[in-house]
């Protein structure tokens, strides 16, 4: 399957299937180029912000506030988008997460 076929930009569905990752291969939007993206389902080990000003959304979670999402330690790992308008997705931010 090609690549742009897993995509799926409508909104409050997934962006791509579970299972699978892209690299944003350039800056778009609030999306930094080399930030990993990945469906919702897939973030593990992970909490929402301690911050509520972050938690933003009326169905979800709609990202436009900064990183929402934490790892177990507090430290800041990246943007839920999962918004009723957003289609769904996680970006994790590639300065504070690696890919192995």
């Amino acid at each position: 399957m090609q690549e742009s076929r897993k995509r799926n930009e409508n909104d409050g569905q997934d962006y791509i299937p579970r299972g699978f990752y892209l690299i944003q291969e350039e800056t778009a939007y609030e999306i930094f180029k080399g930030s990993i993206i990945i469906n919702s389902k897939d973030l593990i080990n992970s909490n929402h912000h301690s911050d509520s000003s972050r938690l933003n959304g009326c169905c979800g979670l709609d990202g436009c506030v900064g990183m929402n999402r934490v790892c177990l330690q507090d430290h800041e790992i990246g943007t839920e988008y999962s918004d009723c308008w957003r289609f769904h997705k996680v970006v994790l931010n590639p300065e504070l997460v690696q890919l192995i």
